[in-house]
């Protein structure tokens, strides 16, 4: 029973991880859009990205998956994403991303916002253009000043990453969770625990270490 518990443990890992991976590689460059969506002079964009960002970060998680993969059906009668287990993962991972698009966007705007316009202002009086300016002299600083609340985010994520069993996404809270339903087994979910503890503590190493890094950036 132990290497049947480990074994499925591992597999509901592997999901979690690819959900973990696809998260950030979607909602990291479509956070830096809506940043910049939401610092445009024009109302007629930044006014509608900050009511969606709100409404995205003032509701939990859990409803958002349940709104996206169940409501295209009762509203509309069409079950976009078919009633196959990778219609569910697609599901799953257009809530994950854009969820955490919205907190991203939001942490960069801070970050973009929070370097002193003085420093812009020099880079044109040096000639530089908008780009050379946030490249070489905005982005530097930015990076430097999201890489923390960036990174309770991504160790946030990690647990979330459990949520996507309400659609039956089948990761590692759904597998751990599997044995107590099926055979009344409860110390399969200390090691569940065991799992999400050791990648978040591996993810707050290499934040750490990326943190130190970036010391020799001073702001």
């Amino acid at each position: 029973m132990f290497a049947t518990v480990i074994q499925s443990l591992c597999m509901g890992f592997l999901k979690s991880l690819e959900i973990f991976v696809l998260t950030l590689l979607g909602a990291v460059p479509m956070g830096l859009l809506i940043s910049f969506g939401s610092m445009s002079r024009w109302k007629v964009l930044n006014v509608p990205i900050k009511i969606i960002v709100w409404i995205v970060r003032g509701t939990p998680l859990m409803l958002q998956l349940l709104l996206i993969y169940y409501g295209p059906g009762m509203l509309f009668g069409n079950n976009i994403w078919g009633g196959n287990y990778g219609g569910r993962f697609a599901a799953a991972m257009v809530a994950f991303i854009f969820n955490y698009a919205c907190y991203f966007s939001e942490i960069f705007r801070g970050g973009i916002e929070g370097v002193p316009k003085g420093q812009r202002e020099a880079g044109q009086v040096l000639g530089m253009s908008d780009r050379e300016i946030f490249f070489k002299v905005t982005l530097l600083q930015v990076i430097k000043r999201i890489v923390p609340p960036m990174g309770n985010e991504v160790i946030t994520l990690v647990k979330d990453t459990s949520l996507a069993r309400v659609i039956s996404v089948y990761e590692l809270m759904w597998n751990g969770q599997s044995f107590l339903k099926s055979s009344g087994l409860i110390w399969p979910l200390f090691f569940t625990a065991v799992f999400y503890l050791g990648f978040s503590g591996i993810l707050t190493m290499l934040l750490s270490e990326l943190e130190k890094k970036l010391d020799f950036f001073k702001i």
